[in-house]
């Protein structure tokens, strides 16, 4: 081993690695980041796939990063810019549109051509969802605690835990019981008539689950992602200027001022524990590194059964981590284009095109959702699968050479386990599926196709490491939220190996590119240090 030794060593450099890399280097702590491939990111990266086409190549947009990490980290000044995306276009197939936008007047005038009921609900419906998010938001930046421990401070904490949704007042506690117990699709039904609109807020409740809209649990999945904001803005989604990658560049640029180390190219094959302690990591080039303290931004399968030797993890938490749900069903399809795609519903409406600096949604009615989880239920991609679409070099022109564009589509369903396993013909498939879909609603679109990168979640897991290539790191479903989160145990980021912690998206509060896991541990592991 290594005669120099590390205060931390965190495996995988992912944004939650590095967040929390960042954190104990600012409280003065020796680190090293170890990551396998050759970009520091994990999921959050940017790659230039073909020449002069530069895509975010699995997350693409950005609105929960917490704003004390932007804050504290000064990731502004590392870099960090962004974009708000200025609207959402729901395409229809009679030729109509649905459009949200930045602008709450405009989407009000927008929603009344449709529903003047829906328009005057959706205004309380954004009110309410507002409350619930202010209610819920403290609990990201809340150290889970241990409801299996008869301690008195976690005992106390629980107590105030139980206190915070008292607080709330019975009106706001009983909508936020709703949001957690029921589906999507029942929820929204309570406010609105337009199926178009239905969908759309809908999509935010599938998004990363094996879950169908009229699914139980899908409703918090949806207040999930309401809690993000942009420079103050609520509800506001953007695009880092330069890809996801950015994001990731800037929290690494923060983590390196504050004195961490980051090492690409080095993959950990094991934690090494000596007498129930992690003392260090053995790398597959053969090094071993010394350090007081491990650290692992993996998901709760790799950190829990991969990294450890099985003889050092009780074999009743290795069981249960077992039983954590993963269930990918997400895929990405990167398309470089020689033109912009002409959207019909959109023809002489938006001489500016401006339409296309947002997103696009594929979800005209809850069936249409429906029917694309009834394919992945029983085993298949969804053959007309819901999308949101944006058109980053709209956006940020860098994104792709003079004249030329790149789109990216977020897909679902797209299962991990495909009947008849995934394979080269299976993928293109799946792509042509999705350009399909898509060129029903712009027909230019197959003809400016230039490259096309498509990506299920086996890619994902082969390159990125994510377990059955989910995105959050496991499922957001209640079962496996807050103090559930991998283990009622073990969801305070520590594990049975004394010194070893988990920082990834499979803890508390969970996925998207939101930092918050990563920041938590550190405050774990600092509490533990002093």
């Amino acid at each position: 081993m290594s005669h120099e030794t590390y205060d931390a060593i965190v495996i995988g450099g992912g944004h939650n690695g590095l967040v929390n890399a960042a954190y104990l280097a600012r409280a003065g702590r020796r680190v090293l980041v170890l990551e396998s491939r050759h970009c520091v990111g994990g999921a959050a990266v940017t790659e230039e796939v073909f020449p002069g086409f530069k895509f975010s190549v699995y997350s693409y947009v950005v609105s929960l990063l917490r704003p004390e990490i932007i804050r504290d980290l000064d990731l502004p000044g590392h870099g960090l810019h962004i974009l708000p995306l200025e609207s959402t276009i729901t395409p229809l197939p009679n030729g109509d549109y649905l459009g949200m936008w930045g602008d709450a007047d405009k989407t009000r005038r927008e929603l009344v051509r449709h529903s003047p009921k829906d328009a005057e609900a959706n205004i309380e419906f954004g009110r309410l969802m507002h409350h619930m998010a202010m209610a819920v938001r403290p609990i990201l930046g809340m150290l889970p605690p241990d409801p299996t421990s008869l301690s008195p401070k976690e005992l106390f904490a629980i107590a105030r835990f139980g206190q915070h949704f008292r607080s709330l007042g019975e009106e706001n506690f009983h909508a936020l019981f709703k949001l957690m117990t029921m589906s999507s699709s029942d929820f929204l039904d309570e406010w609105f008539e337009l199926e178009p609109l239905k969908a759309t807020k809908s999509a935010s409740g599938i998004i990363g689950t094996f879950l169908g809209p009229k699914s139980p649990g899908t409703a918090y999945v949806l207040l999930h992602h309401y809690m993000g904001e942009i420079d103050g803005a609520f509800r506001a989604w953007g695009f880092a200027r330069g890809g996801t990658g950015a994001i990731s560049e800037a929290i690494a640029g923060a983590a390196r001022r504050f004195g961490a180390e980051i090492r690409t190219n080095a993959k950990v094959l094991q934690v090494i524990v000596k007498d129930g302690r992690a003392a260090g990591v053995a790398l597959e080039s053969g090094e071993e590194i010394a350090a007081r303290v491990v650290v692992s931004g993996l998901d709760p399968n790799q950190t829990f059964c991969k990294l450890v030797d099985p003889r050092e993890m009780p074999s009743d938490i290795t069981d249960a981590i077992k039983r954590f749900k993963y269930r990918g069903s997400s895929g990405k399809v990167n398309l470089a284009l020689s033109e912009l795609p002409r959207f019909t519903c959109m023809e002489g409406k938006d001489a500016r095109n401006a339409y296309l600096r947002g997103a696009i949604s594929i979800s005209p009615s809850i069936d249409y959702l429906e029917r694309a989880y009834d394919d992945a239920k029983y085993g298949n991609f969804s053959r007309k699968p819901y999308m949101d679409v944006i058109i980053p070099s709209m956006i940020d022109p860098g994104m792709a050479p003079p004249g030329k564009h790149v789109m990216s589509c977020f897909v679902q369903y797209c299962p991990y386990h495909l009947n008849g396993g995934w394979n080269d013909a299976q993928r293109e498939a799946f792509g042509d599926a999705v350009v399909d879909t898509l060129a029903a609603y712009a027909p230019n679109l197959k003809r400016a196709i230039l490259h096309r990168q498509v990506i299920t979640p086996v890619d994902i897991e082969s390159a990125i490491g994510l377990t059955e290539g989910n995105i959050f790191q496991g499922e957001l479903a209640l079962h496996q939220l807050f103090f559930l989160r991998p283990l009622p145990e073990w969801a305070k980021y520590r594990t049975p190996i004394r010194s070893y912690y988990q920082c990834g998206a499979g803890t508390h509060p969970g996925g998207g590119i939101m930092g918050a896991s990563g920041r938590l541990a550190a405050m774990q592991i600092l509490k533990d240090w002093s």
